[in-house]
């Protein structure tokens, strides 16, 4: 069975992704970004595209296609794939880490068994402005209306906040969710 990658776009929450998974007794493996789109979407069954310091940084982030193995999915930072897909990301008003309470609109794949309110730790600095087509809204909050995106037929699924790190309320439920998506037959 192929791993799930973790790629490393420099954020300071890289590693605590690969953990949570490993915590989980979930394979994956953390990979630079600097890896050609398809050498990464043909090793992996799954991939995680962790925040970064910058944009600019994020290497051959936006480019790299959900993986092309049956079952696979695409867990991105939302901004990280948006305007590929003509999306549109924009700077925040708010900014910064910290807690917000986000409204589940749509409990898809990626959010199933979570309440209709959580409270998460987030990051605004850079958020989707402009939801791609085709794309649906599954969570919003007083702060940003897109705290988390999919594009299901793709299993593209976009998270505004950290589900990684003990702030957020059982955000272990992500990378579970995740798992069985990646592990199920082609769709």
């Amino acid at each position: 069975m192929l791993p799930i990658f973790v790629v490393n776009n420099f954020g300071q929450f890289n590693h605590l992704i690969l953990r949570m998974f490993r915590d989980l007794a979930i394979d994956a493996r953390m990979i630079p970004n600097s890896l050609p789109p398809d050498d990464v979407a043909e090793g992996c069954r799954g991939l995680v595209l962790g925040g970064g310091p910058e944009i600019t940084r994020a290497g051959n982030s936006p480019g790299v296609p959900a993986p092309r193995a049956p079952g696979s999915g695409d867990l991105p930072g939302p901004s990280h794939h948006c305007e590929g897909v003509r999306g549109e990301r924009a700077t925040g008003k708010v900014g910064g880490y910290g807690p917000v309470d986000v409204e589940v609109q749509d409990h898809d794949a990626i959010l199933a068994g979570y309440p209709d309110r959580i409270r998460v730790w987030a990051s605004h600095a850079d958020e989707v402005a402009r939801v791609p087509p085709g794309f649906r809204i599954l969570a919003g909050s007083s702060i940003c209306a897109h705290e988390a995106i999919a594009l299901p037929e793709l299993r593209i699924f976009g998270l505004q906040w950290h589900p990684e790190v003990s702030h957020t309320a059982d955000g272990r439920r992500v990378y579970e969710n995740f798992n069985t998506i990646t592990l199920e037959e082609g769709r």
